[in-house]
């Protein structure tokens, strides 16, 4: 991205910050953004800077931008956090969140860091097949990214598992270098956006395999092919030199856990309509929430919520 990461010196800082973003994707910069423009003083933190849809090929839903890449919007938007002098973005892993008086501590590894309220805005992580093989050819074969691992696989036969809008995109886009693409999906109709989906079940490359389940990702020194519960074509094996796992995220919700903050029973973290949790000035916005529809623009719009009830509390406490 347009900043490089930098090394910090490892010690504990002294200021005492009004807001400590966790999470420096599309969500955790916006909700930076709004709290610089606010007048607080901000801290975001993050490990990948933009998030995972630095990932993403092309964002065409995003309102106001009919198309670009995920890595453009994320430029926009850390531009944009950047413009305020009273933010900083750190390229750091948070490791713990605790309770320190009337505020709240964060731990990297440069040190510690004190903040008045926190928005939590970590996201998640591909969810794994969990079938043997998965783990030992992990990128030797199978992969979590398209956009990343894609182009390695010119003309070659490549199988996308699951059947959500963003398995669709994955396999949209693994036809621009994959000579034929299977999505496999346990259930009878993917789930993918009107437009996404008439694109996937239109497009010459692209074959569904239905109700039907990877039991085993096999092979040698690299992935071969897969095995299916269901026959398909009177083959319940099907060779193909690549698997692209799209299941689904789980949530980075940990922390918030550890730090008292009220989780559902799949992981995510709870807020209402002003991205407050159960925590007193302890705030959370983007995929990792209970919200139900996991959408960059969705974060963004609670982000900035966030960071509005976070100066509501600032200002009420003064």
């Amino acid at each position: 991205m347009a900043h490089p990461r930098q090394e910090v010196p490892k010690s504990v800082i002294s200021v005492v910050y009004d807001i400590l973003v966790v999470g420096s994707g599309v969500a955790g910069l916006a909700g930076g953004m709004y709290a610089g423009r606010l007048g607080l003083k901000t801290l975001v933190m993050g490990e990948l800077r933009g998030g995972t849809i630095t990932l993403t090929h092309v964002v065409e839903n995003y309102p106001g931008f009919i198309s670009l890449t995920g890595m453009e919007l994320a430029d926009k938007l850390e531009a944009h956090a950047r413009a305020y002098p009273n933010v900083e973005i750190k390229d750091e892993k948070v490791k713990k969140i605790s309770k320190k008086g009337n505020g709240f501590e964060i731990e990297s590894d440069s040190g510690k860091y004190e903040g008045k309220t926190v928005l939590y805005a970590t996201g998640t992580e591909w969810k794994k097949l969990g079938s043997p093989g998965e783990k030992e050819f992990a990128s030797r074969g199978v992969h979590y990214c398209a956009l990343c691992d894609g182009a390695f696989y010119k003309g070659k036969h490549v199988a996308v598992i699951g059947g959500s809008d963003s398995a669709a995109k994955d396999a949209l886009l693994l036809t621009q270098f994959a000579g034929k693409v299977y999505i496999i999906y346990r259930g009878d109709k993917i789930r993918a956006e009107p437009a996404n989906y008439a694109l996937v079940t239109s497009h010459p490359k692209i074959e569904i395999i239905y109700n039907t389940n990877v039991l085993e990702i096999y092979g040698e020194k690299k992935a071969a092919g897969v095995l299916l519960d269901e026959p398909h074509n009177g083959s319940d094996r099907l060779p193909v030199d690549a698997v692209f796992v799209a299941i689904g995220h789980t949530p980075l919700s940990a922390l918030a856990k550890e730090a008292g903050v009220e989780i559902d029973a799949k992981g995510y973290v709870k807020i209402n309509r002003n991205s407050e949790t159960n925590v007193h000035g302890f705030f959370a916005a983007g995929d990792v929430t209970d919200t139900r529809f996991k959408q960059a623009i969705v974060g963004v719009g609670e982000a900035v919520s966030a960071a509005y009830s976070a100066y509501l509390y600032l200002e009420g406490k003064k």
